[in-house]
């Protein structure tokens, strides 16, 4: 049975790095949506994680992040999403200036994109990065968010301030924010 295992663990990687490969060597768009889709489902494993952090993936995903190509963010964001949950991959987010890039992500356009990244926001807090994450900046884009249309981000904006925040916090954010009539800097996303 541990052959077997063992077997099944090869070919996982194998065929992982197949895609990685493929992603590096095409030259069509398609193609690399298609493998940056399939590397962010892929990434929803857990028992992937040591797989792809061997093939180097939060890197790719995060590269994506500064792509023009809106596929390329979202399925990049999704991928970091679903690595997030991992401490060692969210300890390579972290050391890869991942903050500041998903803090980004927080004015896409596409809303998928926008939930992704409070996710990961969320997934990233830890006791060093909590002052980072919860920046006045990023707490005020929470509190618009919670006044969205969207039910979805509305509730997910909400649970940010909840559980990443502290009430002294939100309710400076919430102070610095009135007067100001519009969402300066960051717009809402559109829905899809």
């Amino acid at each position: 049975m541990w052959k077997k295992d063992s077997s099944e663990g090869s070919d996982r990687f194998e065929y992982l790095q197949t895609l990685v490969t493929e992603f590096q060597d095409t030259d069509s768009e398609e193609a690399k949506e298609q493998v940056l889709a399939n590397l962010a489902n892929f990434a929803y494993d857990p028992n992937n994680m040591e797989n792809l952090r061997e093939l180097q993936v939060p890197d790719l995903f995060l590269d994506m992040l500064t792509e023009d190509n809106a596929n390329f963010v979202e399925f990049g964001m999704g991928g970091l999403c679903n690595l997030s949950m991992d401490p060692e991959c969210r300890d390579v987010i972290l050391q890869s200036n991942g903050i500041s890039l998903v803090t980004n992500c927080l004015s896409n356009q596409r809303e998928e994109t926008v939930l992704s990244a409070i996710t990961t926001l969320m997934n990233l807090t830890t006791p060093s990065s909590r002052a980072e994450i919860t920046d006045p900046a990023i707490l005020q884009c929470m509190l618009r968010f919670s006044l969205s249309e969207s039910p979805r981000l509305r509730s997910l904006a909400a649970v940010f301030l909840q559980d990443c925040c502290s009430q002294e916090q939100v309710a400076r954010a919430e102070q610095q924010m009135q007067g100001q009539q519009t969402a300066v800097g960051i717009p809402l996303p559109k829905d899809d």
